[in-house]
């Protein structure tokens, strides 16, 4: 066969769609193999620095403050099974380059998916049009800014082997159905992504960086006596295809299985204005819709946010530590740099109970005159970058989560919530809990379903009254945080703790069923 130019083959596939992943000897992510900083763009598609040059000039034509350009190349693709047999597998390719020029707080942009000079310089012109001054200046040379690596891929890495996939998939098929005879219906799946992207800015960073990330998951349909439940456990983030190994499937079908099984049991709580206690790791999502968007500087900015005047003040009580954090080993939401170019961080947000920072992109932290805190991000070059959260997580507290349980008395302990919804503005939320338990006389009893917990996140976060020293990072990498028509991936994490009170939606007697 004689080889194809990897343009043209792009330009090929994409005519294609998704159909070539289903090559038998073709595997996903062959194109996107590791290469040094700053020269795959170059390599593959010519981008050099007198190129970017003539992009930001042209970007600024017309004035502005700043402007930069975001080359992206990207490879995704999803298999999956349904009781042991492939029922979806298709991919998708993203290729272009968008360009912002920004003006205050104004932005303009422009993007293509043509890496041709003519068409970017027409998208850098689009840009420009935000202004209607004289032209700004571009810095005459470009400099990588200094990262770290919180997803470290090997040297041979080239994205995630597709005849491996329906090996792993069946596995984990097997084994839930292994683990109980009233599993009846299982799906598995497994949905990867490689991005490989350059940022270079008028204020003279050049930045490169390849994100692996996905994640295997398993949905099971449990029967007994006529009834059914279900239940859905992942495990992914920024990894290599080596993490999804005999332990993963272990832990995925264990507790897919086991979450499913222990509905039967369940029953719905009482409902009021009750002691909630989060447990640990996934109930972190309560965190980062709460009360994490609050604090993205943008809401504040436009005095959206509860929190728009509360910065230097008491928001907690002082053993309440808030982070978000780009720098954690292989979470969802890590980023070795952001996409305006600036090195991924860890920022304290709440620290011994006082909202010490706002999460900030480039415009934000210029309004309030700080300094960035990695969090511009952007869901691919065809949008434009905004405050984001990363991995949010509350640091751990002095408690035991024994002591967090005895000190609620009677309420509900929350494992796992799914299906919230969150005013920013005013921060009242209610989420589902699909994972509980009753809580009388200070210990675990029943599990508990089909419950609705509502408050706000202000207040909820004024009302913790307990920390465990249990802190856990959810490991699972299939959250997606959208904001504005914009989907990232993000992390989160949560120790024991105690809410003073909440209001929950399940029946009006103790014990009442679903």
């Amino acid at each position: 066969m004689k080889p194809i130019h990897r343009r043209k083959f792009l330009k090929g596939a994409a005519m294609a769609g998704g159909t070539f992943f289903l090559l038998p000897k073709l595997d996903a992510g062959t194109w996107l193999d590791t290469q040094t900083s700053g020269s795959y763009f170059l390599k593959e598609f010519g981008v050099d620095e007198a190129l970017c040059q003539k992009l930001l000039a042209k970007a600024l034509s017309k004035g502005g403050d700043f402007a930069d350009l975001y080359f992206e190349f990207t490879l995704s693709n999803y298999l999956g099974l349904e009781d042991g047999k492939v029922n979806q597998s298709y991919g998708d390719i993203g290729l272009g380059v968008g360009i912002r020029t920004v003006k205050g707080d104004q932005v303009g942009y422009g993007y293509t998916q043509e890496l041709t000079e003519e068409s970017m310089l027409s998208a850098a012109a689009t840009a420009s049009t935000i202004s209607s001054m004289s032209a700004s200046a571009v810095n005459g040379s470009f400099s990588a800014p200094n990262i770290g690596n919180y997803y470290p891929v090997s040297p041979d890495f080239n994205g995630y082997p597709a005849r491996e996939k329906l090996p792993l998939l069946q596995a984990l098929n097997q084994k839930c159905f292994s683990l109980s005879s009233e599993i009846v219906k299982v799906n598995a799946g497994f949905s990867n992504n490689v991005k490989r992207v350059l940022i270079v800015t008028s204020d003279g960073v050049m930045a490169e960086d390849l994100i692996p990330s996905g994640y295997l998951y398993a949905s099971v349909v449990a029967e007994r006596n006529g009834k059914r439940e279900q239940s859905f456990w992942n495990l992914g983030g920024r990894r290599e295809f080596s993490y999804y190994n005999e332990q993963a499937l272990e832990e995925i079908a264990s507790m897919s299985v086991h979450n499913a099984l222990k509905l039967f049991d369940a029953i719905q709580p009482p409902a009021g204005e009750i002691p909630v206690v989060l447990g640990p790791g996934v109930t972190g999502i309560l965190l980062h819709e709460a009360i994490g968007h609050g604090m993205e500087a943008d809401f504040n900015r436009k005095n959206i946010s509860t929190y728009s005047t509360l910065l230097g003040k008491k928001v907690a009580e002082p053993f309440i530590n808030i982070i978000d954090d780009g720098t954690n080993m292989n979470l969802a939401g890590s980023i070795n740099v952001d996409d305006e170019g600036i090195p991924g961080q860890k920022t304290m947000l709440v620290e011994n109970g006082i909202l010490t920072s706002y999460i900030h992109d480039r415009i934000s932290a210029k309004h309030y005159g700080v300094k960035p805190t990695g969090n511009g991000r952007r869901q691919d070059f065809q949008n434009y970058p905004m405050p984001r959260m990363r991995n949010t997580y509350m640091l751990g507290g002095q408690a035991t989560p024994e002591d967090v349980i005895k000190q609620a008395g009677n309420g509900i302990y929350v494992e796992n919530v799914s299906n919230g919804q969150v005013k920013i503005g005013e921060g009242d939320f209610a989420f589902y809990v699909s994972q509980g338990r009753l809580i009388e006389n200070g210990k675990l009893t029943a599990p508990i379903k089909d419950v609705n917990i509502m408050g706000n996140g202000p207040k909820m976060l004024a009302n913790m009254t307990m920390v465990a020293n249990d802190l856990v990072m959810y490991q699972g990498g299939a959250g997606q945080c959208g904001k504005n028509g914009q989907g990232v991936p993000v992390g989160f994490g949560m120790p024991t703790c105690l809410v003073k009170s909440l209001t929950v939606g399940g029946t009006q007697q103790k014990g009442g069923q679903s």
